[in-house]
């Protein structure tokens, strides 16, 4: 199997004093740096994704904006592939898929932000898609919600979300797991 690492949305608005804060988000990228770091080393497939955010009513990732930047953690290489999207799901009126298969790429290996969205989103199109599927659970961060006024805390979100992309999406490993 050939296989890509993709990195999502690892900006900067979603650390601290960014315009949409996330818990634990630091140490979510540093081991989404490990594993890059461990990719880079074996001359592997890296893809970027930066969300750029289009909507007037949106509060985060606005274009031209420090928030929008690829955190420092994970700045991409100039030999690899950066995407550029618009929604949560990757594949959606991006070049991703055509890239990857024009790659050979089988196996997707997944680090970055929001669990509960961009990664939830883009992972579950990747396996309709055909992909082999692995998220590094602690290379990935999200933040508390609320449903019908109870909130939903950060850790009970990031554990429902994993969990229900490993009943069928996704293989759902650490980054020790995955550097062994």
């Amino acid at each position: 199997m050939s296989k890509a690492l993709i990195i999502i949305d690892i900006q900067n608005d979603y650390f601290e004093n960014g315009a949409m804060e996330l818990v634990q988000p630091l140490q979510a990228s540093e081991n989404a740096k490990l594993i890059l770091t461990n990719f880079r080393e074996k001359g592997l497939e890296v893809v970027h994704v930066q969300h750029l955010s289009l909507s007037p009513q949106a509060t985060f990732f606005l274009p031209n904006t420090k928030g929008q930047e690829i955190h420092e953690s994970v700045v991409p290489l100039p030999s690899e592939k950066l995407i550029v999207k618009n929604y949560p799901n990757s594949f959606r009126d991006t070049d991703l898929f055509s890239y990857l298969k024009s790659k050979e790429i089988t196996e997707i290996v997944f680090v970055g932000m929001m669990t509960h969205m961009c990664i939830d989103a883009t992972v579950r199109a990747a396996k309709d898609y055909g992909f082999d599927c692995t998220v590094i659970a602690d290379a990935t961060a999200t933040r508390a919600l609320e449903i019908y006024g109870q909130s939903v805390d950060a850790a009970s979100v990031q554990t429902s979300f994993l969990a229900g992309l490993s009943f069928f999406y996704s293989k759902i490993i650490s980054t020790a797991e995955s550097l062994k």
